[in-house]
């Protein structure tokens, strides 16, 4: 196996993994339920900084930082690549926690497409016929999702935008996946520290009134939040775009069963219907890569 085929099985190993990490978020944020989704974005960052720093603390590698620092260009790269991590973030806790799971599915769902498009205009990446058909076939089962919603679907447009992006920036970015995190949460902290000490002032701080199991889970968002995005960013940097957004499907999947067979939400055939023509797309894609795989070691 070729050092560029092993740089690539390692890509999609670190996608999918991520994304199954993602998928489970659902059963975290429900055990959050009683803290408001703020809070809970809040200690996302702070907890994030702290595990991140100990981690670089350990292995010395505070190098990066000062070069950083004193570049605006990257600065403000990473100013965007934070604050659409938070929003993203934000959103997708307050869906989960306020009986929208199969809407945030759905954003995840429209996001792999937003990734295939960048991907094409934006990196220059060349996509077959065959993926093509697949990002139509996909758009119409999502459009028809959203005309059967009756409503613009902000939840899962919101989600999609705003993670396509951010997927975009990591690909392009100088720093590693370690140190990019890093400067991103350190970004965020402030503002998270200036709004857990509001609501302190405010005397509603579910840190210090819950229970020791409360803190616990609060304290787990660190580690939570940090694994899955190290790996997403180790993948972006190994594989396409467009390959990384269609990988994503395996997420909205899971997401998906937790709110129609756990969280017991409405699905009815309207959407059953839209997914189907999802699912279809992304058997279309796999289907095209596959061949295009075998073609390749045939050749080799």
């Amino acid at each position: 196996m070729s050092g560029a085929d092993r740089r690539l099985g390692g890509g999609v190993a670190y996608a999918l993994a991520a994304y199954l990490m993602w998928a489970l978020f659902p059963l975290y944020f429900r055990a959050l339920r009683s803290v408001p989704p703020l809070e809970i974005l809040a200690h996302r960052m702070l907890w994030s900084l702290v595990l991140l720093a100990l981690v670089l603390s350990v292995r010395r590698d505070w190098g990066w930082f000062a070069a950083a620092r004193r570049d605006p260009a990257v600065l403000g790269r990473f100013v965007a690549s934070a604050s659409l991590l938070a929003f993203n973030w934000g959103t997708y806790i307050w869906a989960v926690n306020n009986g929208h799971v199969i809407d945030a599915s759905l954003g995840y769902y429209v996001n792999p497409l937003m990734s295939v498009l960048l991907g094409a205009l934006v990196v220059g990446e060349r996509l077959r016929l065959a993926q093509w058909s697949a990002v139509a076939l996909a758009s119409i089962g999502v459009i028809f999702m959203s005309v059967q919603i009756g409503r613009p679907p902000w939840i899962a447009l919101g989600l999609a935008v705003s993670f396509g992006l951010y997927g975009l920036l990591r690909k392009t970015a100088s720093l590693g996946s370690l140190e990019g995190l890093t400067l991103e949460t350190l970004l965020q902290t402030p503002f998270a520290i200036a709004f857990l000490a509001w609501q302190w002032h405010q005397g509603h701080d579910a840190f210090l009134e819950g229970g020791w199991s409360l803190r616990g889970l609060l304290l787990c968002a660190g580690p939570v939040t940090a694994v899955p995005l190290l790996l997403f960013a180790s993948a972006a940097r190994r594989i396409p775009l467009s390959l990384l957004g269609f990988l994503q499907y395996s997420m909205p999947t899971v997401v998906l069963a937790l709110g129609v067979w756990l969280f017991h939400e409405p699905f009815g055939a309207d959407r059953a219907v839209g997914f189907a023509l999802v699912w279809s797309a992304v058997a279309l894609y796999l289907g095209d890569t596959l061949v295009r795989l075998r073609r390749t070691g045939a050749a080799a």
